[in-house]
């Protein structure tokens, strides 16, 4: 069971959850999520989740990896974090998790009752619009906040237009 949204209450802000990872298409994604939470007077979180490790060696070289992991993580997020706050006059909240993207999604929503709004962006390769849009696509009524999908392809004059 999902809890009670909050953002429309007293004391809180709306805010715009966009998925953070190396795919082509994230900046459209965090554009659109920036233009529109300035637009809202929101918030903007971005979430980057770091894969589960499938490392079984001594916990020296696994505690290595991670740490270099989330260097990786920190570097992404203040790339797109700069680029956000560039589009929009915006405040971003970074955050970073370990495990599945989509259970770590669902974590995060449930924890958070100002996160309003999923933002995601669409690849436009041959294979469709990528495993998340699509798994979380087909979920359908069962996920507990509006999702945006933001075409790989758009503009920033066309996101613009409909933010």
């Amino acid at each position: 069971m999902v809890s009670k949204r909050l953002a429309n209450e007293e004391g809180h802000r709306r805010k715009l959850l966009v998925i953070v990872d190396d795919s082509p298409e994230c900046d459209r994604a965090v554009t659109f999520a920036a233009l529109r939470a300035a637009k809202v007077n929101g918030l903007l979180d971005m979430l980057y989740v770091i894969p589960p490790a499938d490392f079984q060696h001594w916990l020296g070289v696994e505690e290595i990896m991670r740490a270099e992991a989330r260097e990786a993580a920190d570097l992404m997020l203040a790339r797109y974090a700069d680029l956000a706050t560039s589009m929009a006059d915006v405040t971003v909240e970074k955050v970073v998790r370990e495990g599945q993207t989509r259970e770590q999604i669902d974590q995060l929503i449930e924890e958070d009752q100002d996160i309003a709004t999923l933002v995601l962006a669409a690849g436009n390769g041959k294979d469709g619009p990528g495993p998340l849009v699509s798994s979380i696509g087909t979920r359908g009524a069962a996920f507990p906040i509006p999702v945006t999908v933001v075409p790989a392809g758009i503009t920033d004059e066309e996101i613009l237009g409909v933010v």
